[in-house]
């Protein structure tokens, strides 16, 4: 079965969403809670796995399932289908703050590897695979973990990444160094390498770890500037951490604070 060629259009600048345009006959598959509005015509069907063809048969489906599920992903998707004679338009939103990126698996060789929240949608017959790292301390300490998502088939995929997308081409022999959090997405024929900082003063209060990716050409890789977990770090970092509001920048406030303090330690009772 061959893949369904789809047309689409990114629209939005911070909080982008895609609106896929599907002939009649036509399917897209969702990832679960992704889908933003759809045209009255199209038919909405929740499949386990990833709902590609060669999913033949209960085992099969139950395998892609399975394979989504190592992932850290639900172990179902939603199949979006046009039922009618005429074009109709189903949209998917991206979960946080960044840019959607159209991948065209057949210009990419039609495998790329990405990390293991980053698929959005794609067109029917993209297929949803694991690809495991070949080296343990990649696995260990790669911040992606040991295995991502790999993304198979011949037709257009779409990835979410955070902040500010760059894409770097790179050529055999040279080697870029990135912070592993910063990795969204490679052609497999990268090598993806794990690399200690080299100083232990660095590793502690340098702020970027213990270890960056080291990835090496010929390939091509994408790199997003906010990964989700850098953000959610900072958000709860500036939280409350005991209920109540926070002064910001408040001289007062915080002048407030350390009389009330001084005032209970000192045990003086004005009642």
């Amino acid at each position: 079965m061959a893949m369904d060629v789809v047309d689409y259009e990114i629209k939005g600048a911070e909080m982008q969403f895609v609106e896929v345009e599907l002939d009649p006959g036509e399917a897209a598959v969702g990832e679960a809670g992704s889908m933003m509005f759809m045209d009255a015509g199209i038919h909405m069907d929740t499949v386990f796995g990833d709902g590609a063809p060669q999913q033949g048969g209960f085992f099969g489906k139950l395998m892609g399932a399975g394979k989504r599920l190592v992932t850290g992903e639900s172990l179902f998707t939603t199949v979006y289908t046009n039922q009618t004679t005429v074009k109709q338009r189903v949209a998917f939103a991206a979960p946080f703050a960044g840019k959607i990126l159209p991948m065209d698996l057949r210009q990419l060789g039609g495998t790329l590897i990405c990390q293991k929240d980053a698929f959005l949608c794609a067109a029917r017959g993209v297929s949803l695979g694991i690809a495991l790292q070949q080296k343990i301390s990649t696995g260990f300490f790669g911040g992606e973990g040991f295995i991502m998502q790999k993304l198979e088939g011949d037709g257009l995929a779409f990835v979410h990444a955070g902040g500010t997308v760059v894409r770097r081409t790179l050529q055999a022999g040279q080697t870029l160094l990135v912070d592993t959090g910063c990795v969204v997405a490679y052609t497999p024929n990268v090598s993806f390498e794990i690399q200690y900082v080299g100083k232990i003063k660095t590793a502690l209060f340098g702020g970027e770890g213990l270890f960056l990716a080291k990835l090496s050409g010929p390939g091509e890789l994408w790199l997003q500037s906010l990964p989700l977990s850098r953000l959610a770090s900072r958000i709860f970092a500036a939280a409350p951490q005991r209920g109540g509001s926070r002064e910001e920048g408040s001289v007062l406030g915080g002048l407030a604070g350390v009389g009330l303090l001084g005032g209970l330690l000192s045990g003086n009772d004005d009642e």
